[in-house]
């Protein structure tokens, strides 16, 4: 039986072309990055730079760091070369996510947590020589971030309704309480948490009603005082948006 001959070999690279990758990784994130920055949002100009420079590295790594066998003149792949570069995908999700925040209803920072999915993904495509898809996905952001989004400001919000939970707190007379409480539920559709207590007011006994309410409109706290502001013999109102959720 004869011993097969294994030989041991790695991907040769030109230390030029890979500097040349890295810098163009430099540079698409920044021109990312500083859109984000500028912008004020979570994550800014280093975080985008970092961002693609780590994932070229990885996919530069990919490539021309882990070996391949010669055995008996025949060149074999052990393993799949492109599985340190496959796991870039989830792992930007670890940084994606912590640019994400809730704030009552609301969230904020997706867009970052995408930009920074998509930074990672023209990384790889610096990682490895394609500049062409590199840059135009990074034009294609940019455009995205800067120019859709004037879009939305003009075309899409002013006409966009919100969604929101509003707190509301009103004095009414005791005597009141009753046709104040139908008015309520006349005018608010979907009524949340309604309590009813006696109070002291000016050394006279009063009731305070608060509750919460679902609203929707283009301002559901202004809407939300309009239709309270319109109904008889309230005596104080107080109006806020609920962030506990």
């Amino acid at each position: 039986m004869i011993s097969p001959n294994v030989e041991t070999i790695f991907t040769e690279y030109n230390t030029v072309d890979i500097t040349l990758r890295l810098f163009a990784a430099l540079v698409c994130g920044f021109i990312i990055g500083f859109e984000r920055e500028y912008t004020s949002k979570w994550a800014g100009l280093r975080t985008h730079i970092l961002v693609v420079m780590g994932a070229c590295v990885f996919t530069i790594l990919s490539i021309y760091a882990f070996p391949k066998f010669m055995v008996n003149g025949a060149q074999m792949a052990v393993g799949d070369s492109a599985r340190v570069a496959a796991q870039i995908i989830t792992g930007i999700g670890f940084i994606g996510g912590g640019t994400v925040l809730r704030h009552g209803a609301s969230v904020f920072g997706l867009t970052t947590a995408a930009s920074l999915w998509l930074s990672a993904s023209v990384g790889m495509a610096l990682g490895t020589g394609d500049y062409y898809i590199a840059l135009v996905a990074t034009i294609f952001c940019v455009f995205v971030l800067v120019f859709v989004r004037k879009f939305q400001d003009v075309v899409i919000k002013p006409n966009r309704k919100k969604f929101a939970t509003i707190k509301v707190l009103l004095i009414v007379d005791e005597a009141d309480t009753s046709a104040v409480i139908g008015q309520l539920y006349d005018k608010f559709d979907n009524i949340l948490d309604m309590t009813v207590k006696k109070t002291l007011r000016d050394e006279e006994s009063k009731i305070k009603i608060s509750f919460k309410a679902d609203v929707s409109s283009k301002n559901p706290t202004k809407t939300a005082f309009q239709v309270v502001y319109n109904i008889d013999k309230v005596d104080s109102i107080s109006i806020q948006q609920d962030f506990s959720e």
